[in-house]
């Protein structure tokens, strides 16, 4: 496979503070690791951009645009509880939404197979009028409005895997059906959304799809939620572009987490997204970063997804089997996808 990688050292510009856990540490132990790794030599180097206010405005409003751009040289301008900014921060931001861009072009034009934008600050939590939970611009909802401009795609499926849940991603298409929003996450946690019963609005109702969980998932759950909900769904909307949330923080071990995803998970559920991608949409994947605090989560997960998407390992065999306690939490996932999914 060729597979583009999104990885700029400018990343690291943007800091909330020396004890703040979405640190750039994240980053650099993750860039290390590939440094270190020459199975990954190989990897497509992705040259990210600075996004454009144009671009930026396909999801957020000209007003916090200017929010964000006053903050420029300023050392400290305190956004939310969870979230500030650095005198880099503006520039870092937008060089990450600049980077999915990038990628989801480079993918679009078949120079590379799939890709991993390695970015931060994260953006799933960002609302179109505000920063939430570390993250200023939604990068893969931007992306998403930019695929439909840009290539006029109709069908974008979005899958967000991180702890919590994406609730900037899912306002940004509540109403719309052109962009599928399909989301498992701790619940109830942080920030609150993300209910069984959140199922768009309009012409977009069940074009979102949420999966709350109850804390001690593992990789065979996760893998059971993709193969029997996450798989018929797909085969129904066939997508024309995958794009992912990829969140750490379902890490066993990860410091605000409670879920039980081994390195080995990652790269299962990776694996299962490209077959999904393979059969619907030419391949087209394009995993984000968002979430994730363990620096081991961060290195071991990314390492065995790389080795997915690169096509260096074969995918790791784990059997769908769930506990008759997880089936029955479950139980809801099952009705809403006979009524949307079976009919479509």
């Amino acid at each position: 496979m060729n597979t583009g990688l999104v990885q700029d050292w400018r990343y690291l510009n943007h800091n909330m503070g020396p004890y703040h856990v979405e640190s750039p540490a994240r980053l650099e132990v993750i860039y290390k690791m590939i440094e270190a790794e020459p199975a990954f030599s190989n990897l497509v180097f992705i040259k990210p951009r600075e996004a454009t206010e144009e671009e930026i405005a396909l999801i957020h409003y000209p007003s916090y645009i200017e929010r964000l751009k006053e903050t420029r040289g300023k050392p400290r301008v305190i956004l939310d509880p969870d979230t500030s900014t650095c005198a880099l921060s503006y520039e870092t931001a937008l060089l990450a939404v600049g980077g999915v861009l990038e990628a989801a072009q480079a993918i679009m034009e078949k120079r590379v197979d799939n890709a991993f934008a390695l970015i931060r600050p994260p953006g799933h939590h960002a609302e179109s009028s505000r920063a939430m939970g570390f993250c200023l611009f939604n990068n893969v909802a931007i992306a998403a409005k930019w695929l439909k401009k840009q290539f006029g795609l109709e069908k974008i499926l979005i899958v967000d895997w991180d702890l919590h849940h994406g609730n900037g991603t899912q306002h940004a298409f509540y109403r719309e059906k052109e962009v599928l929003y399909f989301s498992t996450h701790q619940f109830p946690f942080y920030p609150g959304t993300g209910n069984w019963d959140e199922v768009g609005e309009a012409e977009g109702t069940g074009y979102t799809f949420n999966v709350p969980l109850s804390p001690g998932k593992g990789d065979a759950d996760y893998f059971f939620i993709f193969k029997e909900i996450l798989y018929p769904i797909v085969q129904s909307y066939q997508p024309q572009f995958i794009l992912v949330s990829a969140g750490f923080d379902i890490y066993a071990g990860d410091p605000l987490g409670g879920m039980m995803v081994t390195a080995k998970g990652f790269a299962a559920l990776t694996a299962q997204l490209m077959e999904m991608a393979r059969e619907n949409c030419e391949g087209r994947l394009l995993l984000v970063l968002e979430g994730g605090y363990s620096l081991e989560g961060l290195k071991n997960g990314v390492r065995e997804i790389l080795y997915q998407l690169s096509g260096l390992r074969e995918p790791p065999v784990l059997e769908p089997t769930i506990s008759t306690l997880t089936r029955k939490e479950l139980a809801p996932a099952f009705d809403y996808l006979k009524l949307y999914w079976h009919k479509k």
